[in-house]
């Protein structure tokens, strides 16, 4: 096998690594995106419908406030986590990158190569 060879099929390995790297990386993003979005959910007031009483109206304010809290606290550590994942994904994609144009820079330098 010559080196030609050797480095169109190093290439086309970079090439698939990049691919799986880029679509890990964009699974992680769409997940942190959506607990994101959970997140500014649960910023909005909830109006208490106008036929139940004012003390009813606020009990059932103070609840949903408080099972935002928890919520918000769940959603925060589910946040954290994703956000991890999320850099660890892009740093791979970006050694993937490294590695993809790398190889393309020797095939470029050997192919330039006076025979």
């Amino acid at each position: 096998m010559s080196q030609k060879q050797q480095l169109a099929k190093l290439q086309n390995i970079a090439g698939l690594m990049l691919d799986s790297r880029l679509a890990a990386l964009q699974a992680a993003a769409r997940a942190k995106a959506e607990s994101e979005a959970q997140l500014a959910g649960l910023a909005g007031a909830v109006a208490a419908p106008a036929d139940i009483s004012a003390v009813a109206a606020e009990k059932a304010s103070l609840n949903y406030q408080r099972w935002a809290d928890a919520r918000r606290a769940e959603l925060n550590l589910l946040l954290a986590r994703q956000t991890v994942a999320w850099m660890e994904a892009r740093d791979a994609a970006r050694v993937a990158f490294g590695k993809t144009e790398a190889l393309a820079g020797v095939a470029k330098k050997l192919a330039d190569r006076p025979r």
